[in-house]
C-alpha cells in the first residue's frame, strides 16, 4: 500500500492533535502526543496550548508537581515531558545511549568506570529522595569522590541516573537552576531494554506514524539495526506502506491516516516542538529550503509558523504582541488564522512570560528578507 507525503503529513498532524484541539486532561494529551520536549522550559506550555481545547497551563504545573507528568533527560539525550506511566518504559529503552554518552570520556577522564556508576547511582538515589539542587548535587559528589572528580561524576550521572527533574520556580514550573528528585524505578531487568525498545517503538508510532526505520532510529537516537531487529520481533502488531520516496513506512493498524484534502488550520509552534524533531526525514513538515532557517547549527530550534501543516515562517513575542516572519506569500485567510492564533497566544503569554524566547532573538538578524507582520 502507498503513501503520499502529504498524507504523511496529515497522519502526523492528527496524531499529535494539531488538525483539531481535543478536550484532553494534560496527562492524556501528553500520552496521545508521546512526548513533549522540553528544552525550554515555555515549550511543553505552547506546544499543549496548541493541542488542547482551553488548556490552563496551571493544570500543567499540578501535573508537575503531582510527578503525572514527569520531566527527565530521555530520547536523543534531550529533555522531554512524559505521562509518568511511559517514563520507566522510555528510560529503559535509550538506556544503552545515555551509558554510552554519559559514561564515556568525560566520566572517565574523572578517573571513573562504568563500574563505578553501578555503585554510585544507589547512593545518588538515595540522596536524591526528595529535590536536590545541582549545587547539592555536586556537593554529594564532592563529599563521596573528592573535589577533583566531582564534576566529572555529576555530568555523567545526572543524565545517565534515573532522575526527575524537579519543579523550582514561576513562570513555566522550572527555573534555571534545575532540581533533580529520585525517579523511583526499578533496575531494567536482562533483555528488559528490547522489550522496552520495542514498547517504545509501539508508541512513537501511535504518535508518529507512519515512519520508517530511519524515523524510528532519529526519535530515540537508537541504532538502526536495533530498530530493525525490534520490528521484525514485532511482526503482526505494525503493518507496512511503501513512501513517497519507495522507503518503507510502518504503522500500526487502524491508525487515523486522513486524507490528503484533510484541511489543517494555522498553528504558532513552539521552540523545539516534537513533530520538527521526531524524524530523519524532516520534510514531512519543514520544506527543506527552510530547515537551516528554523533549525540552526547549534541546534536551536525556533518557534514556526505553521500553515497548511507545513513550516512557513517563524513567530516571536516583541512589545506589540506576536512578530511573524513569513519565508512564503500568505494568502489573507490566512493571516486572519493566524492573528487569531497570536490573539490566544498573548493571553496565555502575558499571564506568564510576556517575552518569552527573548534570549534566542538574535537569530532573526540571521533571517533573509521576508514578510514581517505583527499580529
Amino acid at each position: 500500500m502507498m503513501i503520499t507525503a502529504r498524507e504523511l503529513n496529515r497522519a502526523t498532524l492528527s496524531r499529535q492533535l494539531l488538525l483539531e484541539r481535543e478536550p484532553l486532561t494534560v496527562p492524556d494529551g501528553i500520552r496521545r502526543v508521546v512526548a513533549l520536549q522540553a528544552q525550554h522550559p515555555a515549550s511543553p506550555y505552547v506546544a499543549l496550548w496548541n493541542r488542547l481545547t482551553g488548556f490552563a497551563p496551571a493544570e500543567l504545573d499540578a501535573a508537575f508537581t503531582g510527578r503525572s507528568v514527569v520531566k527527565a533527560t530521555l530520547m536523543r539525550i534531550t529533555l522531554h515531558a512524559v505521562h509518568a506511566e511511559d517514563y520507566p518504559v522510555f528510560r529503559a529503552a535509550v538506556q544503552p545511549l545515555l551509558y554510552a554518552s554519559r559514561l564515556g570520556s568525560r566520566f572517565a577522564a574523572a578517573g571513573l568506570t562504568p563500574a563505578d556508576a553501578d555503585e554510585l547511582v544507589p547512593e545518588l538515589l538515595a540522596f536524591a529522595c526528595q529535590p536536590r539542587t545541582s549545587a547539592e548535587m555536586q556537593a554529594w559528589a564532592e563529599k563521596r569522590l573528592g573535589a577533583g572528580k566531582k564534576d566529572g561524576a555529576w555530568w555523567g550521572l545526572k543524565a545517565y541516573a534515573p532522575l526527575h527533574h524537579a519543579p523550582t520556580d514561576a513562570p513555566w514550573s522550572f527555573g534555571p537552576r534545575p532540581s533533580f528528585v529520585a525517579a523511583g524505578t526499578a533496575p531494567v531487568p536482562e533483555d528488559g531494554e528490547h522489550q522496552a525498545l520495542q514498547a517504545l517503538i509501539l508508541r512513537y508510532l501511535a504518535g508518529f506514524g507512519p515512519a520508517s526505520v530511519a524515523d524510528v532510529a532519529q526519535f530515540a537516537l537508537v541504532q538502526r539495526t536495533h530498530v530493525r531487529t525490534a520490528l521484525r520481533a514485532l511482526d503482526g502488531a505494525v503493518e507496512q506502506f511503501q513512501g513517497p520516496d519507495g522507503d518503507t513506512l510502518f504503522d500500526l493498524p487502524g491508525a487515523s491516516r486522513p486524507s490528503a484534502e484533510t484541511p489543517a488550520p494555522p498553528r504558532l509552534m513552539a521552540m523545539w516542538d516534537s513533530i520538527l524533531l521526531a524524524y530523519a526525514d524532516r520534510s514531512r513538515v519543514i520544506p527543506p529550503a527552510y530547515r537551516p532557517l528554523v533549525i540552526r547549527r547549534n541546534g536551536d530550534v525556533l518557534p514556526t509558523l505553521l500553515v497548511d501543516g507545513h513550516v512557513a515562517g517563524v513567530w516571536r513575542p516583541t512589545g506589540g504582541g506576536i512578530e511573524a516572519t513569513a519565508f512564503q506569500p500568505l494568502a489573507p485567510a490566512v493571516w486572519d488564522g493566524l492573528a487569531e492564533e497570536a490573539q490566544s497566544l498573548t493571553a496565555l503569554l502575558s499571564d506568564r512570560e510576556a517575552a518569552v524566547y527573548g534570549r534566542y532573538h538574535h537569530w532573526w538578524a540571521k533571517l533573509p528578507e521576508a514578510e514581517v507582520r505583527m499580529l
